[in-house]
């Protein structure tokens, strides 16, 4: 008796791993932290507050 080897199934697994590893690397992917100045931030806040009032 041969083997026969179930050539569909096998690539949807193989895609369906694939895919969950890259769903994992881009969840622990971490962003690029940048240097920002919350205190400017605050300001801008109360300037287009005051602007608005």
């Amino acid at each position: 008796m041969g083997i026969t080897r179930l050539k569909r199934k096998d690539r949807k697994n193989s895609n369906r791993a694939n895919a969950r590893v890259a769903k994992i690397k881009l969840l622990t992917a971490k962003p690029v932290i940048k240097n920002i100045d919350v205190e400017a931030i605050k300001k801008s806040f109360e300037e287009k507050k005051a602007a608005t009032n």
